[in-house]
């Protein structure tokens, strides 16, 4: 590695981290350093997109079979200035919440009893979601007249869990993992008072070009999903509440934000959510920006159902995002957001 501080980013191949890499890479005040399973699933990192900073010493990739073994992060802080801890189990279709929720709580617990430990740390980010926040059922949050902020919890998904065990929904039980896993971050701050600072980002879907291109539709994640669907041509429905969404890549600013800023966002919460769209919207901007696709994407009734703003706010109900976006001086564009991620499924069609 150089002689620049270093970044520590867990699970350093997945959808929001790779792109985080690059752009705290990118900035050229950082080297990073990721943590995967399997080196295999970063190779095609080390061989693509990264491969400049790789061979030239700012991009290096450490093997952490279990994070949840007490001392799976103890071989890899050497060095280490800040930790953006990404990695946790994602899916919607969870069957077992015991696994999931032991995963993230104790790899959470894990990376910050290693951190108390490195003397040059100087912030840990924790990403967690806007599942932690919200109601994990749709209808709360539809026919709810509030504005949710970062000081909003989800108090319901964790005693769904206990209540329903393995019968409880997916979708819920990942709420409860990202929900219990942040509760422990600020407990764990709370209760040994670290001499680094704490922060938690909170997105919502989350949207844009990935990284690595991908090679096949199975390789498409759960927030890109309704993209994917409508490039193709599935037929357009309208869900029960319109999906909030925010760019990878400002997810990635935010990151590398706080990284910059550690004093300023110490024990801070912020949600980053951009706009408010939905599969109309989506095949508004797709048939606009494809034409020649039109006879493939559904044209529906346009203009229905959303804002022409895209507002994350209406009716007296939404999300408050403001406090992060001060920070970033604003976000991507839903538009830009959406054709960028159509984009990247082109070579898949």
């Amino acid at each position: 590695m150089t002689n620049k501080p270093i970044v520590l980013l867990t699970g350093i191949n997945g959808y929001i981290a790779s792109v985080t890499a690059k752009t705290i890479l990118d900035s050229g005040l950082f080297a990073v350093r990721g943590t995967v399973r399997k080196l295999s699933s970063a190779e095609p990192l080390i061989t693509g997109p990264l491969k400049r900073f790789y061979e030239d010493g700012d991009f290096d990739v450490i093997v952490v079979k279990d994070i949840t073994a007490e001392t799976a992060f103890d071989g890899v802080m050497e060095g280490v200035t800040a930790i953006a801890h990404l990695a946790t189990p994602v899916s919607f279709n969870f069957t077992d919440p015991e696994p999931v929720l032991h995963a993230a709580v104790q790899g959470t617990k894990a990376i910050l009893q290693s951190a108390t430990k490195e003397p040059g740390l100087k912030t840990v980010i924790f990403m967690s979601s806007i599942l932690a926040v919200l109601s994990p059922e749709p209808s709360s949050f539809q026919q709810s007249p509030h504005i949710y902020s970062e000081k909003d919890w989800n108090s319901e998904a964790e005693e769904l869990v206990k209540k329903f065990g393995k019968e409880t929904p997916g979708r819920v039980i990942y709420s409860a993992s990202k929900t219990a896993a942040e509760r422990a971050f600020w407990r764990f701050r709370e209760v040994h008072e670290p001499k680094y600072t704490m922060t938690a980002v909170n997105p919502v879907f989350t949207i844009g070009p990935p990284l690595l291109p991908l090679n096949s539709s199975s390789e498409v994640s759960v927030s890109l999903a309704p993209i994917w669907d409508i490039f193709c041509g599935e037929p357009i429905t309208t869900p029960a509440v319109q999906p909030n969404t925010v760019d990878v890549r400002d997810v990635a600013k935010l990151v590398l934000y706080v990284i910059e800023h550690a004093e300023e966002t110490d024990g801070e919460r912020y949600i980053a959510a951009s706009a408010r769209g939905g599969p109309q919207a989506i095949a508004d901007i797709l048939r606009s920006a494809f034409p020649g696709r039109r006879g493939v994407i559904r044209e529906g009734v346009p203009g229905e159902g959303y804002n022409n703003d895209y507002g994350i706010v209406k009716n007296g109900a939404g999300i408050a995002s403001s406090k992060a976006r001060k920070l970033l001086g604003g976000w991507i564009g839903y538009e830009e957001s959406v054709v960028d991620t159509a984009r990247a499924f082109e070579r898949l069609i």
